[in-house]
């Protein structure tokens, strides 16, 4: 499976449902029809592209609408969260991190205290597991075919398909002239409180 037909995929999930356990279910039943050389392929994509997320800009991104702050796995999370988004805004944001203050799904955020997020909660831990999911349901096994099937994954990726460290620059959210140069939107949309 190459890129686009990944996305096409992520567009027909979004189009099933609000929820993202709905949406999750209904990419199961549809990965489970496929070979698990497609599914392994699927896991392929969805590594590769959030790979190409993982950018400081990004992160700091994510750090502005989480108050100031986001640790390794909530960022892991919330780039898939963002490929839940779609292509169009994925890319916008891969492209301009700020772009996320137009999406929607941000702008339900803006002015809520985040212990009202709930289901619009900016992450999306579960779609990284529904490839080894249909894996399973395909193979017939469950639980100790998970190795089988990442190291399926690994042998199909690229070598620089999971990088170690965000491209780009590093710099502080919390540097509120900064980040007013760099995330102007998001800046403006979650202020972060004194002393964060």
């Amino acid at each position: 499976m190459d890129v686009d037909p990944f996305w096409t995929l992520i567009e027909a999930c979004r189009q099933q449902a609000l929820s993202q356990d709905d949406r999750l279910e209904w990419l199961r039943g549809e990965l489970a029809q496929r070979s698990p050389a497609e599914i392994v392929e699927f896991q392929v994509c969805l590594n590769q592209v959030t790979a190409d997320a993982f950018t400081w800009d990004l992160v700091a991104a994510a750090e502005r609408i989480f108050g100031g702050w986001c640790s390794d796995d909530g960022f892991c999370y919330f780039g898939l969260w963002m490929v839940g988004l779609g292509r169009e805004a994925f890319e916008r944001a891969v492209a301009d991190p700020d772009a996320l203050a137009r999406t929607p799904e941000v702008r339900r955020l803006v002015g809520l205290p985040r212990s009202e997020w709930g289901g619009a909660w900016p992450g999306w831990e579960s779609l990284d597991y529904v490839a080894l999911e249909a894996h399973e349901l395909v193979a017939g096994e469950s639980g100790d075919c998970g190795d089988a099937f990442y190291d399926a994954v690994k042998a199909r990726a690229s070598s620089d398909a999971e990088p170690r460290h965000p491209a780009g620059e590093r710099w502080d959210v919390r540097d509120e002239e900064e980040a007013s140069r760099k995330l102007p939107r998001l800046s403006s949309a979650f202020p972060l409180a004194i002393g964060t």
